[in-house]
């Protein structure tokens, strides 16, 4: 049956879109995808309909076979085991790859989100009362981008030479590290890890969905605006819209 794809243009939509055509890229035999755009800025996934595929009222979300799944690393883990490829060996090497999906949800994202948030999103906060976050998390994203660069040490991928669902849960969250402000530059074996990964065909597929092909490397300045708007009414302590 069909895959309905629930996403937006933001660095856990993109694990998903990713997913989708790098399992085109390995052969997988992947049903239909429609892809649905969720406009975070209009609120679309506080509405009825996306509430009743994720409670959680965030992006992206799956359907196939009947079947609702959120959360970003749950589908990569989901779509891997129903259409098998080395993005994720399904023997016990599983174990090698499944613990970084896990470490970025838990880690790198809620850190690099974290960040991004108070060094971007937040103007309505006197910089006095950001100094102590803004410290601290970027010294645990600098903490996760030394992790990062020692496993890059002996391979060319996050687990191992071959590239998997890791890399795809954890890229797109490196790959804004200038949005975000953590320094990756004194990494280099990271900083060629972010090329090596854009470099292929299906991540430059993937990072397209809900962005016009001019900006899927630099977006606009109107669209920075735009996503800065955004991100400010997520950050803001002003309740969320919820059902």
């Amino acid at each position: 049956m069909a895959i309905d794809l629930y996403t937006a243009a933001t660095p856990n939509g993109w694990k998903a879109s990713i997913m989708v055509e790098e399992l085109k890229e390995a052969g997988a035999a992947l049903p239909a995808v429609s892809v649905h755009t969720i406009d975070l800025r209009n609120g679309d996934q506080f509405s009825d309909a996306f509430t009743a595929i994720n409670a959680n009222q965030k992006i992206p979300a799956i359907i196939h076979d009947g079947r609702a799944i959120m959360e970003s690393c749950a589908i990569l883990e989901y779509l891997a085991e129903q259409f098998p490829t080395p993005l994720l060996p399904l023997d016990e090497r599983k174990w090698d790859v499944v613990p970084w999906l896990y470490w970025q949800a838990a880690n790198l994202g809620p850190t690099f989100g974290n960040k991004l948030s108070y060094t971007r999103y937040m103007d309505d906060v006197e910089p006095i009362k950001k100094e102590h976050p803004l410290t601290r998390f970027n010294n645990e994203a600098q903490r996760l981008v030394a992790i990062l660069e020692s496993r890059l040490e002996a391979h060319d991928f996050i687990c191992g030479n071959e590239f998997t669902v890791a890399d795809i849960s954890i890229w797109p969250w490196v790959r804004g590290w200038k949005w975000s402000k953590v320094d990756i530059t004194k990494s280099p074996r990271l900083m060629a890890w972010v090329d090596r990964v854009r470099a292929r065909p299906g991540v430059e597929r993937g990072i397209a969905y809900g962005v016009p092909k001019d900006e899927i490397d630099q977006w606009s300045a109107e669209r920075k605006a735009q996503y800065a708007k955004s991100g400010a009414s997520i950050a803001s302590n002003t309740p969320q819209k919820s059902t």
